[in-house]
């Protein structure tokens, strides 16, 4: 997804947002986070790591110990929750059982005063949205989660807000089911252009639908990014081993190679790697993706490069994962490292036991710090 132009004002502003619950240690630490209109941006990190935090105290749930934010230039920490004209949808759906589906979408506009003509309105307009026009008599006990999970992303934009806050939204539901409702949402933001903000703890759900995704632990935004850079280009060892699958070593840098790359020492081998935040004698991370190494000798132009890495592993297992094999080697002193092996027959002798040869360009090897 194309990252949206940025307008010289944000939509939302943290400006030095800090947030303690005991006085004495800090859930969000010194957060500076800048939301541009029509974008979705996802907050992804671990538990506790105050993502869900930071939610919470934009729309209104959670007092701020330090710090403001801005909704267009317009600080809300002293403005309720229900003045902020904020969409809102929750893991738990959050919808009234005793009314049908159109009562709980009337409900929002209702609140507002808004005309019966306004209310139908409306209220026809989001459950097409959402695909569920023939839906409106039915009680939400009646329908799927899926149905359900649509009513509340319904109820959420019937009073056309300008701002959706979705908290865990798709954690209630299967794994077919979550996918397919990820994919719903990205077009559905698509077409109405209205500004998200989503928490999740599902890598897999950030990455299919943000436009940037803020990795938080401990508090802090560990790297900002789109989903292609945080993959390809992770700025810390965290953020490497957070998203995606990583093979990780530890190692020492033992010289600059010139060019942005480093010679790491691991055991008694060297390493190239590309130098991202890792001084000359200090300890680092080295970060490679498994589908990064290949099995088998370089060839072509690839052979005769200086950084490219060439190595010896022992086939630990194979796992057959249909249009690909996952292949575990002893390796650099680990018997973890992996490697995904295309399902295209050239690799059938993949015995345990087996010395194959394999190998990875130094730019696909990140020298990252190392955390104590």
């Amino acid at each position: 997804m194309e990252q949206p132009q940025q307008p010289a004002q944000p939509h939302i502003s943290f400006r030095k947002v800090q947030k303690s619950y005991d006085g004495d240690s800090l859930v969000v630490r010194d957060l500076n986070l800048e939301i541009y209109d029509g974008e979705f941006l996802t907050m992804l990190g671990p538990s506790g790591s105050g993502k869900t935090t930071c939610l919470m105290m934009l729309a209104g749930f959670e007092t701020l110990t330090h710090g403001e934010i801005y909704i267009r230039d317009r600080g809300v920490s002293k403005i309720p929750p229900h003045e902020r004209n904020i969409g809102m949808v929750f893991q738990n759906y959050a919808l009234f059982p005793h009314m049908t589906v159109a009562e709980n979408l009337a409900f929002p506009l209702q609140v507002r005063s808004e005309s019966e003509d306004e209310v139908r309105r409306k209220v026809g307009r989001a459950l097409d949205m959402v695909q569920l026009s023939g839906f409106g008599g039915r009680r939400p006990g009646q329908l799927s989660g899926g149905q359900q999970q649509r009513v509340a992303v319904a109820r959420a934009l019937v009073f056309e807000p300008a701002l959706v806050l979705m908290d865990e939204p798709l954690g209630a539901l299967d794994k077919n089911l979550r996918e397919q409702m990820q994919f719903e949402l990205k077009h559905l933001h698509e077409s109405i252009g209205v500004t998200v903000v989503y928490v999740t703890h599902d890598q897999g759900e950030a990455l299919t639908m943000s436009d940037r995704i803020a990795v938080f632990d401990k508090g802090v935004i560990q790297q900002l990014d789109s989903a292609e850079d945080l993959y390809e280009k992770p700025q810390n060892a965290f953020v490497a081993s957070f998203i995606g699958e990583n093979n990780t070593f530890a190692g020492r840098v033992a010289e600059d190679l010139g060019g942005g790359f480093c010679s790491v020492t691991v055991g008694e081998a060297k390493v190239a790697a590309l130098r991202i935040n890792a001084e000359t004698g200090a300890l680092t991370t080295l970060s490679l993706r498994p589908e990064r190494a290949l099995l088998g000798e370089p060839n072509g132009v690839a052979a005769e490069g200086a950084r490219v890495n060439r190595f010896e592993g022992r086939v630990r297992e194979t796992i057959y994962l249909g249009d690909h094999i996952r292949v575990r080697l002893s390796l650099l002193g680990s018997d973890e490292f992996i490697v995904k092996v295309p399902n295209d027959r050239e690799h059938r002798d993949l015995s345990a036991d087996n010395i194959v040869p394999l190998h990875w360009r130094a730019e696909d090897c990140r020298a990252l710090d190392h955390p104590q």
